[in-house]
């Protein structure tokens, strides 16, 4: 929702510049997508409105600032993914926790499927893309924020031991940016992962040359102090890209595609009905103490 905390006034060019910009988030807001500053950015620069500059970006932190404080932008279409409050769940009532375990409540959808697929990212900007797939398909996201932990790599290779003691693909899909230090996280997931005693697929779904070359995201230049920096110039030249340049719908449809095609969706599809069937048996077992808590509010 709009709310203004200040007075605000634009300049005839800045007005245009925010129109610009509301088209983009009205866009996105249309599909249910928030957008963090630096997608809306790059949005930009891929359509032509800014050139991909530092200075630029700081214009737009500094002008999307004034136009949320002004009352011009919805305070729900940009989202901060790093100073997020945690706090315990709390519930009003009986009846409202029931309603939570209810909406919560999911059967192990993927026990008779030939993969066990996570789902891993070295980016948070992209996180809010990727939860409600992740959620939908109820498989484990992890948001690496560059190079992982040992402490991450060593839980992970616990939660593949199992399914590949069952037999199963174990599988990693895998986004994260096309620069030297970004290329070469997958030579460390893979070998690190290999030290813990698990092999895995693992698979760059995003960003891939192919898709460069496809979607044209905006370049960077390419860090040319990394240590990487050689071996990767000599391949693909002095200019990166960083995979949440990509339009929000482009990366679900690449998350999408890539996981519902190492499924077995009748198999899914059973699980659902069975946790539905439950859901009834749930919802009869408990209505004694949901029309308790209705004669409590009356």
């Amino acid at each position: 929702m709009k709310e203004k905390f200040r007075d605000v006034r634009f300049r005839g060019d800045t007005q245009v510049y925010l129109a610009n910009i509301l088209e983009i988030i009205n866009k996105y807001q249309k599909m249910g997508y928030r957008m963090t500053l630096r997608q809306l950015y790059y949005q930009l620069v891929a359509a032509g409105m800014v050139e991909n500059k530092t200075k630029e970006y700081d214009k737009l932190s500094r002008n999307l600032t004034n136009a949320r404080m002004g009352g011009y932008v919805d305070w729900q279409a940009i989202e901060d993914r790093v100073r997020i409050p945690i706090m315990h769940a709390e519930f009003e009532n009986i009846a409202e926790l029931v309603e939570a375990a209810r909406a919560s409540y999911r059967l192990p959808r993927w026990r008779d499927q030939d993969y066990y697929i996570e789902l891993w990212t070295e980016k948070d900007a992209i996180s809010s893309i990727l939860k409600p797939l992740a959620m939908e398909y109820h498989i484990h996201l992890i948001v690496n924020r560059g190079y992982s932990s040992a402490s991450a790599m060593y839980d992970a290779s616990y939660r593949f031991r199992t399914p590949e003691a069952e037999d199963k693909h174990c599988t990693i899909l895998y986004l994260g940016d096309f620069d030297p230090s970004g290329l070469d996280m997958d030579r460390d997931i893979k070998s690190r992962l290999y030290e813990f005693g698990v092999e895995v697929d693992y698979i760059r779904i995003g960003l891939t040359w192919e898709q460069i070359q496809e979607h044209k995201p905006p370049p960077n230049p390419a860090k040319l102090q990394d240590p990487r920096a050689g071996n990767y110039v000599a391949q693909y030249g002095e200019s990166s890209w960083e995979v949440d340049a990509l339009p929000p719908e482009v990366l679900h449809e690449i998350v999408d595609n890539a996981i519902t095609e190492r499924m077995d969706e009748d198999k899914y599809q059973a699980w659902i009905e069975k946790e539905e069937e439950d859901m009834e048996k749930f919802k009869e077992a408990t209505r004694g103490i949901m029309d308790e808590d209705d004669d409590d509010d009356t």
